[in-house]
C-alpha cells in the first residue's frame, strides 16, 4: 500500500464521529481533498477501510499517551516512526509524524480553550473504537500504546493513567494494561502480570490463564488488519509464551 493511499482511499468507519473530526484536523493540508475518498456503506466493512481506521485510531490514541507526562520524547516518537516505516515505508513516516504533530497542536489549542477538552475527545474516540473494532483488535491497539510508554525505558505514572483511561473507554480492563506493560519483562513477577494472575494461583489456574491469553492474542485474530500488524501480534504472542514458560520452570511444571 502506498504512503498516500494509507490515509487516502477507503477510510472506513472512522470518518463519522469524533475520530472523523480529528482526522479532518490531523490530515489538514497534507492531502488534496480529492485524495480522501468518501465511501458507500458497502465499503465500510472492507479490510482496507478497517485497516486504515485502525491505523488512524492508533495515531489518535498515541497522541494522548505520548503527551500524558507533558513531554514529547524522541524515543516515543521514534517508536511510532519505526512502526510506520515497517508498515508503509519511509514516505509514510513523514505523513504519520506530521499528523501527530498536528494532533499535539490540536490538544494544546483545545485545552487552552477548555481544560480537559482533548481528554474528553479521546474518550469519545475510544468509545467509537469500542463500537467498531473487535476485542482482539482493541487488544492489539492497546499493546502498541503500551509499547510507546515503555519506549524510553521508564513508564511514567501519567502514562499508566492515560493507558488505563483509554483501555476503560475501549471496553478493556486495567489488568490487561498491566499485562501489556509487563510484556518482555525478565522477572517472575512480570510473568505473572502478563498472564493476569497472582503468584498464589494453582498450576491448573496458570495453565488456564495461558490458554485464555493464547486464544485472545493469537495472531490470526488480527489478520484482517494486514501482515505487518499480524507480525507485531506474533511478537506479543511469543512474549506471552515466554512468560508462561518462565512460570512453568519456576514451579517445575510439565
Amino acid at each position: 500500500m502506498g504512503a498516500t493511499k494509507w490515509i487516502g482511499g477507503i477510510l472506513g468507519w472512522m470518518v463519522g464521529g469524533p475520530l472523523g473530526a480529528l482526522l479532518g484536523y490531523g490530515i489538514g493540508s497534507l492531502f488534496d481533498k480529492t485524495e480522501v475518498v468518501d465511501y458507500t456503506d458497502s465499503e465500510r466493512n472492507t479490510d482496507e477501510g478497517n485497516r486504515n481506521s485502525f491505523l488512524f485510531s492508533l495515531l489518535a490514541m498515541s497522541s494522548y499517551v505520548i503527551a500524558a507526562d507533558g513531554r514529547i520524547m524522541h524515543s516515543e516518537m521514534e517508536y511510532v516512526r519505526n512502526f510506520l516505516r515497517t508498515t508503509f515505508g519511509e514516505r509514510a513516516v513523514t505523513q504519520g509524524q506530521d499528523i501527530l504533530l498536528k494532533l499535539f497542536e490540536q490538544k494544546k489549542q483545545m485545552d487552552a480553550r477548555s481544560p480537559g477538552a482533548y481528554r474528553n475527545t479521546i474518550r469519545q474516540c475510544a468509545e467509537q473504537i469500542a463500537q467498531h473494532m473487535n476485542y482482539e483488535q482493541r487488544l492489539q491497539l492497546l499493546s502498541f500504546l503500551a509499547g510507546i510508554s515503555k519506549a524510553d525505558g521508564k513508564v511514567q505514572p501519567e502514562e499508566v493513567v492515560a493507558l488505563k483511561e483509554i483501555a476503560r473507554y475501549m471496553g478493556l480492563t486495567e489488568q490487561e494494561v498491566d499485562s501489556m506493560l509487563s510484556l518482555g519483562g525478565s522477572s517472575l513477577a512480570d510473568a505473572y502480570k502478563v498472564l493476569e494472575i497472582s503468584e498464589s494461583a494453582t498450576d491448573a489456574e496458570v495453565k488456564k490463564a495461558y490458554r485464555q491469553l493464547a486464544l485472545k492474542h493469537h495472531p490470526d485474530t488480527v489478520a484482517s488488519l494486514g501482515a505487518d500488524v499480524q507480525r507485531a501480534s506474533e511478537e506479543k504472542f511469543k512474549q506471552i509464551t515466554e512468560a508462561y514458560e518462565r512460570i512453568k520452570q519456576a514451579r517445575g511444571m510439565k
